[in-house]
């Protein structure tokens, strides 16, 4: 019986809202250094530290600065410290998506040639703030759903 439980756990024996967070955060990890990296970065040499003059764009969609990135490294290592509890997980995943809901609401008032779009964003970043803001709260609400989190 502890065999074929074994098969159906993974081998790590992590909740299922930490694996999610850690996958998570090594995602915004990754974009994060990304987008340092000429021809994955499109216009490399228009990155900016800030700003919307910042033309550099990662995949060639997402416009991006050397701030973007460092908040997206930031968020990452946010993340991996957070997985390491149910409550920390849950929380990055859930306060997380919260903050990219105010990001893409922010994204959408804001004149995107002006001096307010300091991080930058453009309308490729606004969706994905928002499919980004509703799938981390999702992942943080239905992995932990009939859960005590610890």
């Amino acid at each position: 019986m502890a065999r074929s439980r074994a098969r159906h756990n993974p081998a790590d024996g992590k909740a299922p809202v930490r694996r999610a967070a850690t996958a998570v955060a090594v995602v915004f990890l990754l974009v994060g250094i990304l987008g340092f990296v000429p021809g994955i970065t499109s216009d490399f040499g228009d990155l900016r530290f800030a700003g919307h003059d910042s033309d550099a764009r990662l995949l060639g969609l997402f416009q991006v600065s050397v701030l973007h990135n460092f908040v997206h490294l930031l968020f990452g290592v946010a993340g991996l410290v957070l997985a390491r509890t149910v409550t920390g997980a849950r929380t990055y995943l859930v306060g997380g998506g919260a903050i990219y809901l105010v990001l893409w609401l922010y994204g959408l008032v804001i004149d995107h040639d002006s001096g307010a779009n300091f991080i930058p964003v453009n309308n490729a970043d606004n969706w994905l703030h928002l499919f980004l803001g509703l799938g981390m709260i999702a992942l943080g609400v239905l992995t932990t759903r009939g859960r005590a989190t610890r």
